[in-house]
């Protein structure tokens, strides 16, 4: 069984890209490019379901989408 989840990939200051997936509270991590990150986010994903494994049979969050909203600062 295949399941597909939204991955959030973000840029430190420092270049490292962080990545988190918004449907598995607590599961992210990061690397110094994308195709690391990549395979190490599809491993954290295998690792939290892993763990998780009452997950797999309920039904997450559905991701909806990101904004940006401009405030004064």
């Amino acid at each position: 069984m295949n399941k597909e989840f939204t991955i959030v990939i973000e840029q430190d200051e420092d270049g490292i890209y962080v990545a988190s997936v918004p449907e598995l509270e607590g599961c992210h991590t990061q690397a110094e490019n994308l195709d690391i990150l990549k395979e190490r986010i599809t491993e954290a994903i295998e690792l939290y379901l892993e763990v998780e494994s009452d997950f797999i049979n309920e039904i997450p969050l559905e991701f909806v989408g990101i904004q940006k909203v401009k405030v004064a600062v």
